[in-house]
């Protein structure tokens, strides 16, 4: 459908060519002083281009994710990461010759990872790569041991829910795109707590994977008890997936020892380019 109304519109452009399409007419340019104003940043443009791919700020921003990246780490909210990555920013802005930067105090959700691991026991001894969701509860200080059950869709679990109960779920959901796929890993752990799932483990959102769980947060539901939740590298999922197609037996234990603490003090770091023409204006 969206490729028809592509086609559409398409065929409408020779017909409004130099018009406006607003029917009040209230938008007096047309197409063709559109076309000429974009033209005349042509030569802007061009130097912005020139700045970032060869001159001053050549790698500057690949230069500034490595230092992220290598020296500060993780930034999750609440972090002394992230207290150090904004004292980071706030020197670098104003070293880059930004106006008015300064910092906003804000309160941010403040959530710690804490130890986790998982382990297959049957059919075989494995060690599952996994990344606990943010927000996710820990599980009992002994852990989770329960069998698996594996679906690939919310459809599969409410059809399923009666051999649910009880168990952990993995959700082997296929990628379509990050923003339709990303629902499982937002709503997973709601969805496998209401027909009595004690824990669920998310594929990770992403086409391509290297035994690299992909991770983010989630969301609980005040209606719906929480259970522990966590994303699995897209190899180990399709490995039980496989393994449940066989009708095999699978027992993970899951130990996580996630928690969430009161909002904690931070910042908004702001900084302002000002302009020549409406200096005033923010």
């Amino acid at each position: 459908m969206k490729y028809v109304f592509l086609i559409f519109f398409m065929n409408l452009l020779p017909q409004y060519a130099g018009k406006s399409l607003r029917r009040d007419d209230s938008y007096p340019k047309t197409f063709e002083d559109i076309k000429n104003e974009v033209a005349g940043y042509t030569d802007v443009a061009k130097a912005i281009i020139d700045l970032a791919v060869h001159g001053k700020a050549q790698n500057r921003s690949y230069e500034r994710l490595a230092v992220f990246a290598d020296t500060i780490g993780p930034r999750l909210s609440g972090s002394k990461n992230l207290d150090a990555a904004i004292k980071y920013m706030f020197s670098a802005l104003r070293e880059d010759g930004l106006e008015n930067v300064h910092l906003e105090p804000v309160k941010v959700p403040h959530w710690e990872r804490g130890e986790e691991f998982a382990m297959m026991l049957e059919p075989r001894n494995h060690s599952i790569a996994i990344l606990g969701l943010g927000s996710s509860v820990a599980t009992p200080p002994e852990g989770i041991t329960a069998e698996v059950i594996v679906v690939a869709s919310f459809d599969e679990l409410h059809k399923r829910a009666q051999e649910a109960k009880g168990k952990i779920v993995v959700y082997n959901e296929p990628f379509i795109s990050y923003g339709e796929t990303v629902r499982y890993r937002s709503q997973g752990a709601v969805e496998a707590a209401k027909v009595g799932a004690v824990a669920s483990l998310i594929r990770s959102i992403a086409s391509f994977s290297i035994h690299s769980p992909h991770t983010g947060w989630q969301n609980y539901h005040p209606d719906v008890p929480p259970i522990p939740t966590a994303c699995i590298s897209v190899e180990d999922a399709e490995m039980m997936s496989r393994m449940s197609f066989r009708g095999t037996k699978m027992v993970v234990h899951l130990k996580m020892g996630a928690k969430t603490y009161p909002d904690s003090p931070s910042f908004n770091t702001v900084a302002e380019i000002v302009g020549s023409k409406y200096p005033e204006q923010v």
